[in-house]
């Protein structure tokens, strides 16, 4: 699998853009705040339907622009196919695939799966727990449809049901119908937490291989799933803190509170790790992330690199390039500089200035 070609309009800083990508090595250089990150998000956008960032739709448009549109072509299976977006300031965004309009985003999911590698995700092992809870949720979606639409159905009962907390406070009668929210709840969440826990023994599994060669094997890691309650006591806990619910407005209980731990040695590097041992963690499991994909989906993901190499040290990036010569990956950089002593080969390099893209070698003639 890999990304034929992206046109862009209206796109954060680019008025219009053509990009023909390599199915291999993709490098875009040039100046900071010049738009490189934006056209990797658009590529990643359109293989999940949201930003990296965390952008809303809206964000994504050009300034004083009331749209944007991306079109992006992909070969999977010895197959073509073409993904549009239509953004637009105040309703939602449309989504077509080969031609064809798709009702909700979760439908887009499977089709271009994709990988984003950023210096923000090195610091994934020592951030808080919601950071390793997207992570999960966004690995897990694109693998699992099935798992993304029990995700939605949490949020919107959890949603639910602490506004109602929120009610009862006031008006007490309510308070009978928690009931009716709560065997939902439970339904619903005890699915994603057996899912979880099957799909966090595959990552454990992996990254203790890729570890073990990052460091010679001189230390083990342990992959955790921290369930903040079990499969099985799921309804009794949450009963057990309705008051403590009711008095806080929230629901405390429940695998929106779960965690993922990272222990070397028996040591919990969340907390006691050295900066290296959390880099070379979440460099693991960045890489776990592309096997998993592949193993799973029998395809090979499209990596996006933005500016992580110059915060790796030359030993783990080596590793990471030597790992993805086999996959379309496009990376973006301040300069060539960080590709002079590596053995990658440059399938294609691109010049990025005020959101305007130009082939290298022609630019240079």
């Amino acid at each position: 699998m890999y990304v034929e070609s992206i046109e862009l309009k209206n796109y954060r800083n680019y008025d219009s853009a053509h990009v023909l990508f390599s199915p291999g090595v993709n490098i875009f250089f040039g100046d900071n705040a010049q738009g490189k990150t934006n056209l990797l998000e658009a590529v990643y956008l359109s293989g999940t339907s949201r930003s990296h960032r965390g952008s809303r739709d809206r964000e994504l448009i050009g300034f004083d622009k009331e749209e944007a549109h991306i079109r992006l072509f992909f070969h999977k299976k010895e197959l073509s196919h073409r993904l549009d977006f239509h953004l637009k300031q105040k309703k939602a965004k449309g989504i077509a695939i080969d031609g064809q309009p798709i009702r909700k985003s979760s439908d887009l999911l499977g089709m271009l799966q994709v990988v984003f590698f950023s210096p923000e995700d090195l610091s994934i092992i020592k951030n808080g727990p919601g950071e390793r809870r997207k992570f999960l949720d966004m690995e897990m979606s694109q693998l699992d449809k099935g798992y993304l639409q029990y995700l939605a159905a949490y949020n919107k009962l959890l949603s639910e049901r602490n506004s109602l907390l929120k009610q009862i406070s006031i008006y007490p009668q309510l308070r009978e119908t928690l009931d009716g929210w709560d065997m939902q709840l439970v339904e619903t969440g005890r699915v994603i937490i057996k899912k979880r826990e099957e799909f966090m023994a595959l990552i454990d599994e992996m990254m203790r291989e890729i570890h073990g060669k990052l460091t010679g094997n001189k230390e083990t890691i342990q992959v955790i799933y921290e369930k903040n309650v079990e499969e099985q006591e799921f309804s009794e806990v949450l009963r057990t803190q309705r008051d403590r619910d009711i008095r806080y407005g929230t629901t405390s209980v429940g695998p929106h509170r779960d965690d993922i731990a990272f222990r070397i040695n028996e040591i919990d590097i969340r907390k006691f790790g050295s900066q290296g041992q959390q880099r070379t963690a979440a460099l693991a499991l960045k890489m776990s992330e592309i096997r998993l994909i592949e193993q799973i989906s029998g395809d090979k993901p499209i990596l996006l690199l933005d500016d992580v190499l110059s915060e790796l040290d030359s030993h783990r990036q080596n590793y990471l390039l030597e790992s993805i010569s086999d996959i379309q990956t496009m990376i973006s950089c301040t300069g060539l500089e960080d590709f002079v002593n590596t053995r990658l080969h440059l399938d294609k390099i691109f010049y990025v200035e005020q959101g305007n893209i130009s082939d290298y070698e022609s630019k240079q003639e």
